[in-house]
């Protein structure tokens, strides 16, 4: 079985950036225990562009629906979370199955 990748596409106003990875640093630890997680990555653009990616890679869609319905909801209130407002002015989910990968030789991961 192939894992899926999940990316949250975040428009974000730059005065919303800083807030933005506040918000996600504050959560650390939030995803990394559910079942079928393998990865997540937060990407800042570096110019041209106010997206945000927000990358997420899992065992199989299954777990990722867990996640959603279960943790992911509780952690965000059912809307923008703790009765804030978002950050993001607007979201896109892209999904994809990983067909091919490559990793160094050493099998070592990135930090």
């Amino acid at each position: 079985m192939a894992s899926v990748v999940k990316i949250n596409v975040l428009t974000v106003p730059a005065e919303q950036r800083e807030e933005l990875e506040r918000r996600f640093a504050s959560r650390a630890g939030a995803v990394e225990g559910q079942d079928g997680f393998e990865w997540f990555e937060l990407l800042r653009p570096v110019e041209g562009t106010d997206t945000y990616l927000v990358y997420t890679r899992w065992r199989s869609e299954e777990d990722f629906q867990n996640w959603m319905q279960g943790s992911m909801r509780q952690a965000h209130g059912g809307s923008g979370g703790e009765g804030r407002t978002p950050a993001a002015s607007g979201s896109e989910l892209w999904s994809f199955e990983v067909v091919q990968q490559a990793a160094p030789v050493s099998g070592d991961r990135p930090a």
